[in-house]
């Protein structure tokens, strides 16, 4: 397994993409062992997918798209201006707040930096953000929207690890409203150092406020209704996501008037299409590498191995999150779910961590990889959007960076945080 890993760091080093690189690694493990059948690969691999929670993913994905076409996006923008745009750092503000709501939309950290990067980055800009920092906050504030359900990082880490999906998706709601207070303070002690002024002198009266809620509230009661199907038995969770895409459609066709059937077929089916065959594959490809991980009895080893240094779950966990931390510098956050739930679950559950309070923390941590460099595919939609090199946006991330790891700390350390509401609402 050895020359596996190695394989697979080699194909990463070289630029290759990432589910190419698990696919490829994964059947040289086969090679190595030529006692099994050479066809188990694309068995295992269309296994995987065709796993009838997954169906979900698609589903949302779709459900996301249908979404921005449809006005959701630029009236969660207004609501969220109105909001904060009194505080310092204004757009920056309205960046953090506008990736808590659209947790509910999109839930995919990359697709969220692009386009808040595309909306507000030319507006910093003129308002004399610098590049490289403008690109940061709107690429780190991303982060909250995989963590506001419904995120599609839950149901992978759910459908493999078999922990409930509507006890995660609940759970991520109180850690991504404090990733999005923590993000706002950092925004606004960095902008206090920089001068950046508020957007406006005071604060929105409340009728402004109000009418802008109004506007936005089929997206912003979105995952509220999501939750209540799941837990009064009403959808499954692969149901739920058929839900998503008829209550998208309703939103965009009938209520809001902003999507036609030309549009619907044109931009967002193709970008869905895109979207879901890379997310999938990954899935499909990571199958294979995962069977040479369980056959080589990987997750038991590793599990005496970090049993054997400690048995505290607080000294493991942050053995853990330092290793997905370091990992995601190079891998993409959904392979690393992918491949290490299986592994790291096992060791989470034996020294009696809740695996709902572990996946929030490992998801978290993992997702983290997406805007760090040098591969970080969050950071090179928003730096590609602004023309900011990759230099300028890691001097500027410092901040931001520090400010996840304590809220991932703080999240470690007090658990109730996450799971206060699953237990509330599914007892």
């Amino acid at each position: 397994m050895i020359l596996v890993i190695i394989v697979f760091a080699v194909f990463l080093l070289m630029g290759m993409p990432v589910a190419f690189a698990i696919g490829i690694s994964g059947f040289v493990w086969f090679l190595q062992n030529p006692s099994l059948p050479i066809t188990i690969p694309i068995q295992v691999s269309l296994s995987q997918i065709l796993n009838f929670t997954l169906l979900a993913i698609p589903l949302f994905i779709l459900a996301g798209n249908v979404m921005n076409y449809g006005g959701v996006t630029s009236r969660l923008m207004n609501f969220a201006a109105s909001l904060t745009g009194h505080m310092r750092g204004g757009l920056g503000q309205v960046s953090a707040v506008l990736s808590t709501l659209m947790g509910g939309v999109s839930g995919s950290s990359i697709a969220d930096a692009a386009m808040e990067t595309r909306m507000l980055g030319p507006e910093m800009l003129k308002r004399g953000y610098p590049k490289g920092y403008a690109v940061a906050v709107n690429v780190w504030t991303s982060l909250i929207t995989p963590i506001i359900p419904p995120g599609i990082a839950f149901i992978i880490y759910g459908t493999i690890g078999q922990v409930s999906i509507g006890r995660l998706f609940a759970a991520g709601i109180v850690p991504g409203l404090l990733l999005m207070i923590a993000y706002m303070f950092a925004i606004w002690v960095s902008a206090k150092r920089m001068g950046l002024q508020p957007e406006r002198e005071r604060r929105a009266p409340a009728s402004e406020v109000m009418k802008a809620l109004a506007k936005s509230i089929w997206a912003v009661i979105f995952p509220i209704l999501l939750l209540l199907g799941l837990r009064t038995g009403i959808f499954t969770p692969s149901e739920v996501g058929s839900f998503a895409v008829i209550y998208g459609l309703i939103v965009g066709l009938v209520i809001y008037r902003e999507l036609d059937l030309k549009t619907f077929f044109k931009h967002t089916l193709d970008d869905s299409i895109n979207d879901v065959g890379s997310v999938m594959y990954i899935i499909a490809m990571s199958q294979i590498f995962g069977y040479g991980l369980v056959w080589e009895k990987t997750p038991e080893k590793l599990a005496s191995f970090l049993l054997n240094i400690s048995t505290n779950p607080y000294v493991l966990t942050t053995m853990i999150i330092l290793f997905l931390i370091f990992a995601g510098l190079f891998i993409d956050a959904t392979a690393l779910i992918l491949m290490l739930t299986s592994v790291l679950l096992p060791v989470a559950r034996r020294v009696g961590l809740d695996p709902v309070h572990f996946g929030l923390v490992f998801i978290l941590a993992a997702a983290m990889g997406n805007q760090t460099p040098p591969v970080g595919a969050s950071m090179y939609a928003g730096c590609s959007v602004l023309g900011a090199s990759v230099e300028e946006y890691t001097k500027a991330s410092l901040p931001f960076f520090i400010t996840t790891i304590a809220v991932i700390l703080i999240i470690m350390f007090f658990p109730q945080l996450v799971l206060f509401l699953p237990n509330l609402l599914f007892k």
